[in-house]
């Protein structure tokens, strides 16, 4: 076996068995025998096939596709213009509910109800002359022939009411036309020729002088007020207790409860020839007309539908005078007291000893009525009965 050369501590160098370790360029250095080479390129060259081989990407699995996620939620907008428009609708229809009876005011025919010489002091509360006169310049052709009256101006007072409101209820205390009084400058007359001789102010200062009851204002309803007014409502309902054939009045009903037009109620109101009492059972049937008016007038739907609150209006607002102190809020006080609750009386009366086709002041009983109203107090039921007489 041949030696080694000295100095070398690996095998010799070309040896082919030691070539992948040294490599064929060299040997190892002496000082640094355990140190490796480094790696040389080896491009181009068959690799080795113990050489690990790269690793191939692993193949990923396939993953389902997602669900589409749920859209979120839409959200709503609220509607903020709705909101607007019933605003603007609630603004416009308090606008109408004011102005209206403003409108109505202004064009009602105002006249001089002011009465001359001595008069009664201020009362509290308020006194509202109502009086139904037979002026039908109001009615259309038709209906002044279906009533059989003329275009008259309104000389006679087939109506006389004196309205008192204050604190407590309010009274609607009718006087029969037919009632003799003391018409100032004029004697002893029937109270409804006050109005024919002196108009307005004659006859404030009659019924003051007959009550003592101081008069704040004055309104003066015609035939129209009652037909149109009765029209606009769609009807009112009257209850007679007998059938009435009255041919002057142009009525013609069954007994019961039952509904009307405007011309049926105004000829109820006016019939005085088909009862034993006559002018005062008269008095009793416009009370319940003027009641059944207000009971229909204070409808929700009166308010609630702008074509009959219109109408309503409309109607009572051409038929109608007042006096010239009487402003909008005190008109409109006199509409509520009109449709609101109130105490039906008639003065208490009876047959005049002169005349027992007449009537006058009960001495007894009417005094106490007067006095109730003048001290704004209640008016005892005992004295307030539909006709006027004492009860039974």
């Amino acid at each position: 076996m041949a030696e080694r050369p000295p100095g070398k501590g690996g095998p010799e160098e070309g040896t082919p068995e030691y070539d992948w370790l040294y490599g064929s360029r060299g040997t190892a250095r002496p000082d640094d025998a355990t140190r490796m080479v480094p790696q040389q390129d080896r491009a181009g060259e068959r690799p080795d096939e113990t050489r690990i081989m790269p690793a191939q990407p692993r193949a990923t699995p396939r993953t389902p596709p997602a669900a589409p996620a749920p859209k979120p939620a839409r959200t709503r907008r609220r509607p903020r213009f709705r909101f607007g428009f019933v605003k603007l609708a609630l603004l416009l229809w308090l606008v109408f509910m004011v102005a209206v009876p403003f409108w109505a005011w202004s064009n009602i025919d105002k006249v001089d109800a002011e009465p001359s010489g001595a008069r009664p002091d201020d009362q509290p509360g308020t006194n509202y002359l109502i009086v139904g006169s037979d002026k039908a310049d109001d009615l259309t052709a038709e209906q002044q022939k279906a009533l059989g009256t003329g275009p008259r101006g309104g000389t006679n007072t087939d109506t006389i009411i004196v309205l008192h409101t204050g604190s407590g209820a309010d009274t609607r205390m009718s006087i029969p036309r037919d009632t003799l009084a003391e018409v100032p400058g004029h004697g002893t007359q029937m109270i409804n020729a006050a109005f024919s001789l002196g108009k307005a102010p004659l006859l404030v200062a009659s019924v003051e002088k007959l009550t003592g009851i101081h008069i704040d204002h004055y309104v003066e309803l015609g035939f129209g007020s009652v037909i149109n007014t009765v029209d606009a409502l769609g009807g009112i309902e009257i209850c007679p207790k007998t059938d009435m054939d009255d041919p002057r009045a142009r009525l013609d009903i069954k007994k019961g409860c039952q509904e009307v037009d405007g011309e049926t109620a105004l000829a109820y109101s006016r019939s005085r020839y088909v009862s034993a009492l006559s002018d005062l059972d008269r008095v009793g049937r416009q009370g319940e007309v003027i009641g059944a008016l207000g009971a229909e007038a204070k409808s929700p739907w009166t308010f609630l539908n702008p074509v009959r609150y219109w109408r309503l209006t409309d109607a009572s607002a051409k038929a109608i005078r007042i006096d010239e102190d009487m402003g909008p809020i005190s008109l409109g006080r006199f509409a509520l007291a009109m449709t609101g609750d109130s105490r039906t009386c008639t003065m208490p009366n009876m047959a005049a000893p002169s005349d027992p086709n007449r009537i006058v002041a009960d001495p007894d009983r009417a005094p106490a009525v007067f006095k109730a109203i003048i001290n704004d107090d209640a008016v005892p039921k005992s004295l307030c009965t539909p006709t006027g007489r004492a009860r039974q």
